[in-house]
Protein backbone atom coordinates (compact mmCIF):
# COMPACT_ATOMS: atom_id res chain seq x y z
CA UNK A 1 0.00 0.00 0.00
CA UNK A 2 2.96 2.43 0.90
CA UNK A 3 4.43 1.85 -2.51
CA UNK A 4 0.97 2.49 -4.33
CA UNK A 5 0.59 5.60 -2.85
CA UNK A 6 4.59 6.76 -3.23
CA UNK A 7 3.88 5.61 -6.59
CA UNK A 8 0.88 8.21 -7.09
CA UNK A 9 2.90 11.22 -5.04
CA UNK A 10 5.34 10.92 -7.84
CA UNK A 11 3.34 10.73 -10.34
CA UNK A 12 1.77 13.89 -9.42
CA UNK A 13 4.68 15.41 -8.91
CA UNK A 14 6.23 14.27 -12.39
CA UNK A 15 2.90 15.50 -14.53
CA UNK A 16 3.44 18.74 -12.61
CA UNK A 17 6.89 18.86 -13.59
CA UNK A 18 6.34 18.18 -16.98
CA UNK A 19 3.58 20.61 -16.94
CA UNK A 20 5.99 23.58 -15.73
CA UNK A 21 8.57 22.72 -17.99
CA UNK A 22 6.66 22.97 -21.16
CA UNK A 23 5.34 26.43 -19.55
CA UNK A 24 8.46 27.37 -19.08
CA UNK A 25 10.44 26.31 -22.06
CA UNK A 26 7.60 27.39 -24.66
CA UNK A 27 7.63 30.95 -23.22
CA UNK A 28 11.39 31.08 -21.93
CA UNK A 29 12.26 32.91 -25.65
CA UNK A 30 9.81 35.69 -25.03
CA UNK A 31 11.63 36.92 -21.82
CA UNK A 32 15.11 36.45 -23.24
CA UNK A 33 13.58 39.13 -26.56
CA UNK A 34 12.09 41.17 -23.90
CA UNK A 35 15.39 41.83 -21.94
CA UNK A 36 17.22 42.91 -25.71
CA UNK A 37 14.35 45.01 -25.74
CA UNK A 38 14.93 46.82 -22.42
CA UNK A 39 18.69 46.61 -22.75
CA UNK A 40 18.09 48.73 -25.67
CA UNK A 41 16.32 51.37 -24.03
CA UNK A 42 18.63 51.40 -21.46
CA UNK A 43 21.26 52.19 -24.29
CA UNK A 44 18.69 54.76 -25.52
CA UNK A 45 19.15 53.04 -28.72
CA UNK A 46 15.87 53.82 -30.82
CA UNK A 47 16.42 52.12 -33.58
CA UNK A 48 17.54 48.69 -31.89
CA UNK A 49 14.82 48.95 -29.98
CA UNK A 50 12.54 48.56 -32.54
CA UNK A 51 14.21 45.81 -34.04
CA UNK A 52 13.85 44.12 -30.53
CA UNK A 53 10.18 45.12 -30.14
CA UNK A 54 9.54 43.58 -33.62
CA UNK A 55 11.15 40.39 -32.77
CA UNK A 56 9.36 40.28 -29.75
CA UNK A 57 6.03 41.00 -31.81
CA UNK A 58 6.89 37.85 -33.94
CA UNK A 59 7.65 35.50 -30.74
CA UNK A 60 4.44 36.22 -29.00
CA UNK A 61 2.49 35.54 -32.44
CA UNK A 62 3.93 32.48 -32.81
CA UNK A 63 3.98 30.52 -29.72
CA UNK A 64 2.42 27.47 -29.61
CA UNK A 65 0.24 27.65 -26.56
CA UNK A 66 -0.56 23.92 -26.93
CA UNK A 67 2.80 23.65 -25.23
CA UNK A 68 1.62 25.38 -22.28
CA UNK A 69 -0.52 24.09 -19.46
CA UNK A 70 -4.53 25.23 -19.08
CA UNK A 71 -3.56 27.63 -16.82
CA UNK A 72 -0.51 28.78 -18.62
CA UNK A 73 -3.12 28.63 -21.79
CA UNK A 74 -5.44 30.98 -19.72
CA UNK A 75 -3.15 33.34 -18.84
CA UNK A 76 -1.44 33.77 -21.86
CA UNK A 77 -4.77 33.71 -24.01
CA UNK A 78 -5.58 36.96 -21.91
CA UNK A 79 -2.81 39.03 -21.96
CA UNK A 80 -1.33 37.85 -26.01
CA UNK A 81 -2.72 40.83 -27.69
CA UNK A 82 -1.86 43.24 -25.06
CA UNK A 83 2.14 42.20 -25.32
CA UNK A 84 1.51 42.32 -29.24
CA UNK A 85 -0.12 46.00 -29.34
CA UNK A 86 2.87 47.15 -26.72
CA UNK A 87 5.63 45.57 -28.85
CA UNK A 88 3.94 46.76 -32.01
CA UNK A 89 3.64 50.49 -30.84
CA UNK A 90 7.43 50.45 -29.84
CA UNK A 91 8.74 48.76 -32.97
CA UNK A 92 6.58 51.29 -35.53
CA UNK A 93 8.02 54.03 -33.62
CA UNK A 94 11.57 55.59 -33.49
CA UNK A 95 11.26 58.30 -30.69
CA UNK A 96 12.78 57.07 -27.47
CA UNK A 97 10.25 59.06 -25.48
CA UNK A 98 7.05 57.12 -26.68
CA UNK A 99 8.98 53.56 -26.74
CA UNK A 100 9.76 54.09 -23.39
CA UNK A 101 5.77 54.76 -22.69
CA UNK A 102 4.60 51.97 -24.60
CA UNK A 103 7.38 49.66 -22.79
CA UNK A 104 5.87 50.74 -19.23
CA UNK A 105 2.61 49.16 -20.62
CA UNK A 106 4.49 46.35 -21.92
CA UNK A 107 5.90 45.49 -18.79
CA UNK A 108 3.13 45.66 -16.53
CA UNK A 109 1.80 43.02 -18.94
CA UNK A 110 4.95 40.77 -19.19
CA UNK A 111 5.29 41.25 -15.70
CA UNK A 112 1.69 39.76 -15.21
CA UNK A 113 2.91 36.29 -17.05
CA UNK A 114 5.51 35.78 -15.45
CA UNK A 115 3.66 35.98 -11.88
CA UNK A 116 1.15 33.36 -13.18
CA UNK A 117 3.24 31.47 -15.77
CA UNK A 118 7.18 30.30 -14.93
CA UNK A 119 9.12 32.12 -17.83
CA UNK A 120 12.89 31.51 -16.46
CA UNK A 121 14.34 29.14 -13.83
CA UNK A 122 16.98 31.78 -13.48
CA UNK A 123 15.50 34.80 -10.80
CA UNK A 124 13.26 37.63 -12.78
CA UNK A 125 13.73 40.59 -11.15
CA UNK A 126 10.75 43.73 -11.00
CA UNK A 127 12.45 47.21 -10.71
CA UNK A 128 10.40 49.99 -10.44
CA UNK A 129 11.19 53.65 -11.33
CA UNK A 130 10.03 56.70 -8.99
CA UNK A 131 10.85 59.54 -11.16
CA UNK A 132 8.31 57.60 -14.32
CA UNK A 133 6.02 55.25 -11.45
CA UNK A 134 6.60 52.73 -13.83
CA UNK A 135 8.19 48.68 -13.84
CA UNK A 136 10.47 47.19 -15.61
CA UNK A 137 11.75 43.61 -15.49
CA UNK A 138 15.46 41.73 -15.34
CA UNK A 139 17.43 38.93 -15.09
CA UNK A 140 19.63 40.79 -12.46
CA UNK A 141 19.24 43.08 -9.58
CA UNK A 142 21.29 45.73 -9.99
CA UNK A 143 19.62 48.56 -11.59
CA UNK A 144 19.88 49.78 -14.73
CA UNK A 145 16.70 51.84 -15.69
CA UNK A 146 15.52 51.95 -19.34
CA UNK A 147 13.24 55.03 -18.86
CA UNK A 148 16.06 57.06 -18.79
CA UNK A 149 19.40 55.12 -19.63
CA UNK A 150 22.77 56.87 -18.95
CA UNK A 151 20.57 60.17 -17.58
CA UNK A 152 19.61 58.31 -14.58
CA UNK A 153 21.15 54.69 -14.99
CA UNK A 154 20.64 53.64 -11.65
CA UNK A 155 18.20 55.66 -10.55
CA UNK A 156 15.09 52.60 -9.32
CA UNK A 157 14.77 49.40 -7.06
CA UNK A 158 14.31 46.23 -6.88
CA UNK A 159 10.29 45.89 -6.39
CA UNK A 160 9.95 41.73 -6.78
CA UNK A 161 11.88 38.56 -7.29
CA UNK A 162 10.31 36.13 -9.39
CA UNK A 163 11.48 32.34 -9.21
Amino acid sequence: MKSLITTAVLTVILVFSVNAQKTSSALSPILGLYYNLKDALVNSDAKTASAKAGDFTKAISSINVKQLSSAGQNTYASLKDKLISDAKQISENNNIEKQRAYFSSLSTNIYSLAKAVQLSDQPVYQAYCPMKNAYWLSNEAAIKNPYYGNQMLSCGKVSDKLK
